[in-house]
């Protein structure tokens, strides 16, 4: 309890989707370079803000929705962030699970998670516009459409900057 009297706020959830480690290692490497003030690593976020004080009921819903088979993911293109750039994905699988959990977290979610998933790893944010564009054109140069896997769903508690995981939920095999 807050010396005000009122509850301590609880640091708001992250969910987010993790990728098989060939690309998950390469996205990391070029965000590593391309936004290094970052302190966390390249994901894909299905959702940025759940309150911390679903905890429980987060937990739950994300197991169940990891106990399936993993899927595939089309790395499809090198979009602009305006400030930053970011390579889209594709699955709709994806798609059909964010929607489920909205659905179920519907009550507790801000705007901007409340907004249809558009699927994407940001590897660089922040930077000047003209920085950013060159980095566009310098990754578009070398992109060629590939297929990632989805490997997890990971449950982290947002704290101000970095993020403490608190679990992660493999799919099945």
């Amino acid at each position: 309890m807050h010396a005000s009297g009122y509850p301590e706020a609880v640091d708001p959830l992250v969910v987010t989707l993790e990728l098989d480690a060939e690309h998950q290692q390469r996205f990391d490497a070029e965000r590593a370079e391309l936004f290094p003030r970052s302190p966390v690593g390249a994901h894909l976020t299905l959702f940025h803000a759940v309150p911390g004080e679903r905890l429980e009921r987060v937990l739950a819903d994300v197991a169940a929705e990891a106990d399936r088979p993993a899927f595939t993911l089309r790395v499809t293109e090198v979009m602009a962030l305006g400030r930053g750039a970011a390579y889209r994905l594709e699955a709709p699988e994806l798609v059909a699970l964010h929607r489920r959990l909205q659905q179920a977290w519907a009550d507790d979610l801000t705007r901007q998670d409340s907004q249809g998933l558009r699927p994407h790893v940001t590897v660089q944010n922040k930077a000047t516009p003209e920085v950013a564009r060159a980095t566009l054109e310098r990754l578009r140069g070398s992109f060629t459409p590939t297929t990632a896997t989805a490997d997890a769903l990971a449950v982290w508690r947002y704290v101000g900057g970095p993020w403490d995981p608190v679990q992660r939920f493999s799919f099945t095999t």
